[in-house]
């Protein structure tokens, strides 16, 4: 009986405890050489001829799949085509609620009692940390595996339930990260053929997260001197940007990725139709971010009261006088007093500075006048386009030692964030671990976002003219997978063979600004030592 009582008692410690010692021994005297299979059938048998709590059967089951699963090797496969029910995953019906708090004690502190009522306890094997779990299951578990098993369209079950489609996408996006489904990998990935290994994080070469950068208006609060783009162009009736939300929903589903809509413009908040477009796009499940200028309070309000907003950014081009110069006199004080209102309504608050040679010399002050009033400082590079030709970039070597002198301030100084792809080379020359650069992934003009224009137009990047198709014409699958989307992704064949390639590949904006071409050429600032003297490929 040795051998069977250690089987029995190492599957079923739960039971055991519940039993208490003396009927434990009993009823392992009655299955001498049995298997924990055989304990399970003997409980759910002599139920009622022996004193045993009546929800002692389910709890067996339940114990035994747990234990099962946590002995065997796991079925998980690596790398699926579609979404798909987790192997390793059972869904077991029960007559008692409550019974998973007897494996997850912590989950209920009070210990609430098994309860005589219908349920499903899931047991699972977590296909990324391979842990064994038990809980009850829900009600939106249960909807998440009958989508997937049933293969049922999210969209038409959103409009035919009277549920918005992004709910249902937050419900099977929440049983992927439990584990309980398994999802393919994002499509939003580097062609492997110009972005081969190199020793790098896979997080700088694949991303889980596209955004779409909608400047839906041009009109503007403002005149700015360095604005690059102030052509006459025709806003989307909200019914065709109601339709963008979807083709944007359509593709993110096709690339297993998540929706992220940065809102600007012009100034976004004067769209004539903002708020029911924000509400749309909280409704299909994007997360939203706004780039505008200083607003009122109420309107903040409003917008939280539909859904929180991963960010507000607004622009300040350097001490007060300067700023002034640029954006008109008095944007200074408000929007130090808007970065206030931000914080109250614990809203992340972001500051981009455009830089030139004739602010550069007051970022470092600006971002102690922002230390304790904003989240986020950085800074982009001029493009000199549009209006903003009127300005200049500094030296090359002026912009190295100012690159320095930023890295440096911004090991003290919690506001200062890094974004410029060339930072890295500073990094590189002081023996710093590398970061993703520009959107994460070194320049992603193309790749983890697109812009698009109140017009319609599509372009790799807003900072310079960079079209790439048109979504009143083409959906944006089509776009994102074009010749011409791939081309801007790729980069410059400058680059090309150079270690930084992966997280630089400098700032095509600037390269065109300055009269070359950004597919052969390389970004005039790039100083680092190891860089190709010539294009490769």
């Amino acid at each position: 009986m040795t051998e069977s009582f250690n089987q029995l008692t190492e599957y079923f410690p739960i039971c055991r405890r519940i039993l208490g010692d003396n009927a434990w021994e009993r009823i392992l005297s009655a299955l001498e050489h049995s298997e924990p299979w055989d304990f399970v059938q003997y409980i759910s048998h002599v139920q009622g001829n022996i004193d045993v709590p009546e929800y002692l059967p389910d709890t067996a089951l339940l114990e035994f799949n747990y234990q099962k699963f946590r002995r065997n090797p796991g079925s998980i496969p690596k790398v699926v085509d579609a979404m798909m029910v987790n192997p390793d995953l059972h869904l077991i019906p029960s007559q008692w609620r409550h019974l998973s708090f007897l494996f997850n004690s912590q989950d209920n502190p009070g210990q609430a009692a098994p309860e005589k009522k219908d349920s499903h306890v899931l047991v699972w094997r977590h296909p990324i940390t391979g842990e064994v779990l038990c809980r009850e299951a829900l009600d939106e578990d249960l909807l998440a595996l009958k989508l997937v098993v049933d293969a049922i369209d999210i969209k038409a079950a959103a409009s035919g339930g009277g549920t918005p489609p992004g709910k249902l996408m937050a419900i099977l996006h929440r049983a992927v990260e439990q584990g309980l489904l398994i999802n393919p990998e994002s499509g939003i990935c580097r062609d492997p053929e110009f972005f081969p290994a190199d020793g790098f994080s896979r997080s700088f070469l694949q991303t889980d997260v596209f955004t779409l950068q909608w400047h839906i208006t041009q009109v503007c609060d403002l005149h700015c001197r360095h604005c690059y783009d102030r052509s006459d162009r025709t806003r989307l009736s909200l019914s065709d940007a109601r339709s963008v939300l979807d083709t944007l929903f359509d593709f993110i589903q096709k690339m297993n990725a998540r929706g992220h809509v940065t809102f600007t413009g012009g100034n976004p908040l004067l769209y004539p139709d903002f708020t029911e477009l924000y509400q749309r796009a909280a409704d299909m499940g994007f997360s939203i971010a706004i780039l505008g200028n200083p607003a009122s309070a109420e309107i903040l309000d409003t917008l939280l009261d539909i859904q929180p907003m991963t960010h507000f950014q607004i622009s300040l081009e350097g001490l007060e006088s300067y700023n002034d110069y640029i954006r008109g006199p008095g944007h200074f004080k408000r929007s130090l007093s808007f970065l206030e209102t931000l914080r109250k309504k614990n809203i992340y608050s972001m500051v981009m500075l455009t830089l030139n040679r004739d602010n550069m010399d007051q970022v470092l002050p600006l971002a102690e006048v922002l230390k304790d009033r904003a989240d986020s400082f950085t800074f982009n590079r001029l493009a000199m386009v549009g209006e903003a030709e009127t300005l200049s970039l500094p030296t090359p070597q002026d912009f190295k030692t100012f690159l320095h002198d930023y890295v440096r301030a911004a090991q003290s100084n919690p506001v200062l964030s890094l974004k410029d792809n060339l930072i890295n080379l500073v990094k590189a020359e002081n023996g710093f671990e590398r970061f993703g650069g520009c959107t994460g992934h070194g320049c992603g003009a193309a790749f983890n976002f697109v812009s698009l224009l109140p017009d319609g137009e599509v372009h790799a990047c807003r900072k310079f003219p960079s079209m790439i198709g048109n979504i009143k014409e083409d959906s944006l699958l089509n776009i994102y997978t074009a010749s011409i989307a791939q081309k801007y992704r790729n980069g410059s064949r400058a680059c090309r063979g150079c270690d930084m390639f992966t997280v630089c590949r400098g700032c095509p904006a600037v390269v065109y600004g300055m009269g070359l071409d950004c597919f052969e050429s390389r970004d005039p600032f790039c100083f680092y030592a190891d860089a190709p003297h010539k294009s490769k490929g």
